[in-house]
Protein backbone atom coordinates (compact mmCIF):
# COMPACT_ATOMS: atom_id res chain seq x y z
CA UNK A 1 0.00 0.00 0.00
CA UNK A 2 0.89 3.65 -1.03
CA UNK A 3 1.80 5.97 2.17
CA UNK A 4 -0.78 8.67 0.60
CA UNK A 5 -3.15 6.10 1.11
CA UNK A 6 -2.72 4.26 3.86
CA UNK A 7 -2.78 7.36 6.06
CA UNK A 8 -5.37 9.64 4.07
CA UNK A 9 -7.82 11.08 6.49
CA UNK A 10 -5.24 11.06 9.15
CA UNK A 11 -3.65 14.98 9.96
CA UNK A 12 -1.55 13.76 13.04
CA UNK A 13 0.83 10.96 12.91
CA UNK A 14 2.81 10.13 15.88
CA UNK A 15 5.89 7.73 15.13
CA UNK A 16 7.47 6.20 18.91
CA UNK A 17 9.84 3.82 19.13
CA UNK A 18 12.91 2.77 20.40
CA UNK A 19 16.46 3.28 19.24
CA UNK A 20 17.31 2.30 16.30
CA UNK A 21 13.95 1.24 15.26
CA UNK A 22 13.72 3.29 11.92
CA UNK A 23 11.05 5.72 13.23
CA UNK A 24 13.16 8.56 11.82
CA UNK A 25 13.65 7.00 8.58
CA UNK A 26 9.86 6.46 7.87
CA UNK A 27 8.99 9.92 9.48
CA UNK A 28 11.12 11.03 6.63
CA UNK A 29 9.76 9.24 3.78
CA UNK A 30 6.29 9.90 5.10
CA UNK A 31 6.52 13.93 5.20
CA UNK A 32 8.25 13.27 2.17
CA UNK A 33 5.71 11.89 -0.04
CA UNK A 34 2.87 13.73 1.91
CA UNK A 35 4.72 17.22 0.70
CA UNK A 36 4.05 16.58 -2.82
CA UNK A 37 0.32 16.50 -2.17
CA UNK A 38 -0.41 18.82 0.98
CA UNK A 39 0.89 21.16 3.21
CA UNK A 40 3.55 18.98 6.01
CA UNK A 41 5.48 20.01 9.25
CA UNK A 42 7.82 17.19 10.71
CA UNK A 43 8.10 18.06 14.47
CA UNK A 44 10.97 16.41 16.12
CA UNK A 45 9.65 15.40 19.96
CA UNK A 46 13.82 13.40 20.51
CA UNK A 47 14.82 15.04 23.47
CA UNK A 48 16.60 11.54 24.43
CA UNK A 49 18.95 12.19 21.36
CA UNK A 50 20.02 15.92 21.30
CA UNK A 51 21.71 16.16 18.07
CA UNK A 52 17.78 15.41 16.27
CA UNK A 53 18.47 12.84 13.75
CA UNK A 54 16.30 13.98 11.63
CA UNK A 55 17.92 16.92 11.67
CA UNK A 56 20.58 16.26 9.30
CA UNK A 57 17.81 16.36 6.35
CA UNK A 58 16.64 19.22 7.57
CA UNK A 59 17.53 21.49 4.66
CA UNK A 60 16.43 18.66 2.29
CA UNK A 61 13.27 18.92 3.81
CA UNK A 62 12.27 22.47 3.82
CA UNK A 63 13.86 22.40 0.06
CA UNK A 64 10.48 19.62 -0.31
CA UNK A 65 8.68 22.64 1.26
CA UNK A 66 8.14 21.10 4.85
CA UNK A 67 8.32 22.89 7.82
CA UNK A 68 10.59 21.37 10.09
CA UNK A 69 10.21 22.54 13.75
CA UNK A 70 12.96 20.85 16.30
CA UNK A 71 14.46 21.03 20.03
CA UNK A 72 15.68 24.30 20.54
CA UNK A 73 19.47 23.50 21.01
CA UNK A 74 19.35 19.97 18.73
CA UNK A 75 22.68 20.05 16.24
CA UNK A 76 24.36 22.31 18.74
CA UNK A 77 26.54 21.67 21.42
CA UNK A 78 24.29 22.16 24.02
CA UNK A 79 24.14 18.95 26.18
CA UNK A 80 19.98 19.70 27.46
CA UNK A 81 17.68 20.31 24.33
CA UNK A 82 14.79 22.35 24.71
CA UNK A 83 11.22 22.01 23.06
CA UNK A 84 10.30 25.30 21.62
CA UNK A 85 6.79 27.11 22.02
CA UNK A 86 6.25 27.57 18.52
CA UNK A 87 5.14 23.61 18.43
CA UNK A 88 2.01 23.75 20.24
CA UNK A 89 1.17 25.95 17.19
CA UNK A 90 0.79 23.15 14.70
CA UNK A 91 -2.42 22.26 16.65
CA UNK A 92 -3.65 25.54 16.06
CA UNK A 93 -2.59 26.14 12.45
CA UNK A 94 -3.36 24.49 8.77
CA UNK A 95 -1.35 22.56 8.22
CA UNK A 96 -3.06 19.10 6.54
CA UNK A 97 -0.44 16.91 7.87
CA UNK A 98 1.98 17.17 11.09
CA UNK A 99 4.22 14.74 11.52
CA UNK A 100 5.76 13.73 15.07
CA UNK A 101 9.32 12.16 15.22
CA UNK A 102 9.26 11.20 19.44
CA UNK A 103 11.80 10.04 21.64
CA UNK A 104 12.96 6.21 21.40
CA UNK A 105 11.89 5.42 25.32
CA UNK A 106 9.54 6.02 27.82
CA UNK A 107 11.55 8.93 28.76
CA UNK A 108 11.42 10.64 25.25
CA UNK A 109 7.97 9.38 25.29
CA UNK A 110 7.42 12.03 28.28
CA UNK A 111 7.42 14.75 25.55
CA UNK A 112 4.53 13.47 24.02
CA UNK A 113 2.76 13.52 27.01
CA UNK A 114 2.94 17.26 27.35
CA UNK A 115 1.09 17.71 24.54
CA UNK A 116 -1.95 15.18 25.63
CA UNK A 117 -4.71 17.55 25.62
CA UNK A 118 -3.89 19.26 22.50
CA UNK A 119 -3.79 15.53 21.13
CA UNK A 120 -7.17 14.56 22.12
CA UNK A 121 -8.93 17.72 21.08
CA UNK A 122 -7.97 15.68 17.42
CA UNK A 123 -7.97 12.16 18.29
CA UNK A 124 -10.25 11.28 15.68
CA UNK A 125 -7.61 12.62 12.82
CA UNK A 126 -4.59 11.57 15.05
CA UNK A 127 -2.60 8.09 14.66
CA UNK A 128 -0.08 6.91 16.92
CA UNK A 129 1.97 4.15 15.44
CA UNK A 130 5.10 2.15 17.46
CA UNK A 131 7.97 1.32 14.93
CA UNK A 132 9.48 -1.84 16.06
CA UNK A 133 12.83 -3.66 14.82
CA UNK A 134 13.43 -6.88 16.26
CA UNK A 135 16.96 -7.46 14.70
CA UNK A 136 17.38 -4.53 17.77
CA UNK A 137 18.00 -4.66 21.73
CA UNK A 138 15.03 -4.52 23.56
CA UNK A 139 12.37 -5.36 20.89
CA UNK A 140 13.69 -8.84 20.35
CA UNK A 141 10.39 -10.60 21.44
CA UNK A 142 6.85 -9.72 21.92
CA UNK A 143 7.60 -9.81 25.88
CA UNK A 144 9.98 -6.85 25.17
CA UNK A 145 7.70 -5.07 22.97
CA UNK A 146 4.99 -5.33 25.08
CA UNK A 147 6.82 -4.08 28.10
CA UNK A 148 8.15 -0.78 26.14
CA UNK A 149 4.52 -0.28 24.33
CA UNK A 150 2.98 -0.05 28.27
CA UNK A 151 5.75 2.09 29.13
CA UNK A 152 5.55 4.51 25.95
CA UNK A 153 1.65 5.02 26.49
CA UNK A 154 1.79 5.67 29.89
CA UNK A 155 4.46 8.75 29.51
CA UNK A 156 2.72 8.99 26.15
CA UNK A 157 -0.71 9.53 27.37
CA UNK A 158 -1.73 7.94 24.13
CA UNK A 159 -2.84 4.89 23.22
CA UNK A 160 -0.78 3.25 20.20
CA UNK A 161 -3.33 2.26 17.26
CA UNK A 162 -0.81 0.53 15.07
CA UNK A 163 2.26 -1.61 14.69
CA UNK A 164 4.65 -0.95 11.88
CA UNK A 165 6.94 -4.32 11.92
CA UNK A 166 10.20 -2.14 10.70
CA UNK A 167 12.49 -4.80 10.83
CA UNK A 168 15.84 -4.98 9.04
CA UNK A 169 19.89 -5.20 9.62
CA UNK A 170 20.32 -2.93 7.19
CA UNK A 171 22.07 -3.66 4.06
CA UNK A 172 22.10 -7.48 5.87
CA UNK A 173 18.26 -7.51 5.73
CA UNK A 174 16.99 -10.74 4.23
CA UNK A 175 13.42 -11.72 3.95
CA UNK A 176 13.11 -14.60 6.78
CA UNK A 177 14.37 -11.58 8.94
CA UNK A 178 10.91 -9.19 7.64
CA UNK A 179 9.45 -12.63 7.77
CA UNK A 180 10.18 -12.99 11.67
CA UNK A 181 9.41 -9.80 12.73
CA UNK A 182 5.51 -9.57 11.23
CA UNK A 183 5.10 -12.79 13.23
CA UNK A 184 5.87 -11.24 16.52
CA UNK A 185 4.51 -7.73 16.04
CA UNK A 186 0.64 -9.64 15.11
CA UNK A 187 1.67 -11.35 18.25
CA UNK A 188 1.88 -8.30 20.01
CA UNK A 189 -0.85 -6.77 18.29
CA UNK A 190 -3.09 -9.30 18.86
CA UNK A 191 -2.59 -8.75 23.07
CA UNK A 192 -2.89 -4.92 22.37
CA UNK A 193 -6.33 -5.45 21.40
CA UNK A 194 -5.91 -6.52 18.02
CA UNK A 195 -4.62 -3.45 16.01
CA UNK A 196 -3.20 -3.22 12.73
CA UNK A 197 0.30 -4.25 11.86
CA UNK A 198 1.70 -2.85 8.40
CA UNK A 199 5.45 -4.27 7.23
CA UNK A 200 8.05 -1.70 6.40
CA UNK A 201 10.84 -2.32 4.06
CA UNK A 202 13.28 -1.96 0.87
CA UNK A 203 10.69 -2.68 -1.91
CA UNK A 204 13.12 -5.00 -2.83
CA UNK A 205 13.38 -6.93 0.38
CA UNK A 206 9.84 -6.73 0.56
CA UNK A 207 8.84 -8.34 -2.78
CA UNK A 208 10.89 -11.71 -1.80
CA UNK A 209 8.65 -11.98 1.49
CA UNK A 210 5.67 -14.17 1.79
CA UNK A 211 3.23 -11.69 4.24
CA UNK A 212 0.18 -11.25 5.64
CA UNK A 213 0.12 -7.78 6.57
CA UNK A 214 -0.41 -4.65 4.56
CA UNK A 215 3.31 -3.26 3.60
CA UNK A 216 4.25 0.21 2.64
CA UNK A 217 7.70 0.32 1.49
CA UNK A 218 10.22 2.73 2.07
CA UNK A 219 13.58 4.88 0.66
CA UNK A 220 17.09 4.67 2.90
CA UNK A 221 17.50 8.76 3.74
CA UNK A 222 19.38 7.76 6.51
CA UNK A 223 22.11 5.68 7.95
CA UNK A 224 20.79 3.65 10.61
CA UNK A 225 21.73 4.87 13.54
CA UNK A 226 23.68 2.24 15.13
CA UNK A 227 26.31 2.40 12.05
CA UNK A 228 26.48 6.03 12.83
CA UNK A 229 28.92 5.01 15.98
Amino acid sequence: MEIKSMFEDVRFLVLAGNYGSGKTEISLNIALQSSIRMQTTLVDLDIVNPYFRSGEKAEELRNAGIRVLMPTFAMTTVDIPALPAEIQSVFEMSAERVIFDVGGDDTGAAALGRYYPSFMRHRERTEVMMVVNCMRPLTRNAEEILELADRIQCRGRLRIDRLLNNTNLAGETTADMIMEGEKICIECAARMGRIPVVTTGIREVLDKCSLVTETMAIERHMKPEWMEK
